[in-house]
């Protein structure tokens, strides 16, 4: 199994996390496509907390967590 964990506008409609079987997807891509979040809106990927991209592959086990765009500043 692998967890997905959304944030923030990501979680609208949506729940906050997923659990999934390892083989369901091949990339961060595919679940995106799945759960209809754009892959525009998908801006910082983590795979157990390290940098992820849309074509990165992950192993049973792994927890992805998906944010969209962090905005902010003076």
């Amino acid at each position: 199994m692998i967890k997905v964990k959304l944030f923030a506008g990501l979680r609208q409609g949506r729940e906050k996390a997923y659990e999934f079987p390892v083989d369901k997807f091949e990339t961060v891509g595919e679940i995106g496509e799945f759960l209809e979040i754009p892959k525009e809106k998908m801006q910082i990927i983590l795979i157990n907390g390290a940098n992820g991209e849309l074509d990165s592959t992950f192993k049973d086990g792994d927890e992805i967590s998906i944010f969209p765009a962090v905005g902010g500043g003076c």
